[in-house]
């Protein structure tokens, strides 16, 4: 895959839950951290007095597989459009710039399925190591569906 300077993500899922059990979840940046890294993602906090409730709010987590420091702030929430924004407070592992929203839409006729999405733009530092950034944008293509998992029922 080539890394491009500027790095536009964007994956979509149907998730096993209504709009309000999934946004309840997502809403809390530590839950989606610990949803789609899992193990790959430790010391996952709140940073500076930040809180699930307080927007803006930072948050801190390191990538187990290089130790590096990753700093997002939750920047926006909508809680009736039930979508939220979050950026890296700071570059890290060749990110210079990253700013990712998330969305949870109703399914129309189905109330108990919801609409996920995930948008996401990266910029990529010039003299960035491309195994470290291809790692990272590895990790965050699967994550999306790591969230439709979460909700997934037993027996499915």
């Amino acid at each position: 895959m080539a890394i491009q300077r500027k790095h536009t993500m964007f994956h979509s899922t149907i998730v096993d839950a209504g709009p309000d059990a999934v946004w309840a979840v997502v809403r809390d940046a530590m839950q989606v951290v610990k949803i789609v890294s899992g193990p790959a993602a430790k010391d996952v906090h709140w940073a500076e007095g930040g809180s699930v409730e307080q927007v803006p709010s930072r948050y801190d987590f390191t990538l187990v597989f290089n130790d590096g420091l990753v700093q997002q702030e939750v920047a926006g929430r909508n809680e009736v459009d039930r979508s939220q924004t979050y950026r890296a407070i700071a570059p890290t592992m060749g990110v210079e710039n990253y700013a990712a929203t998330i969305r949870v839409r109703p399914i129309t006729n189905d109330p108990n399925r919801s609409y996920f999405e995930w948008a996401r733009e990266l910029e990529i530092a010039d003299d960035a190591d491309p195994e470290v950034v291809g790692a990272i944008i590895a990790m965050m293509e699967k994550q999306t569906d790591s969230v439709r998992d979460h909700f997934a029922s037993p027996e499915k």
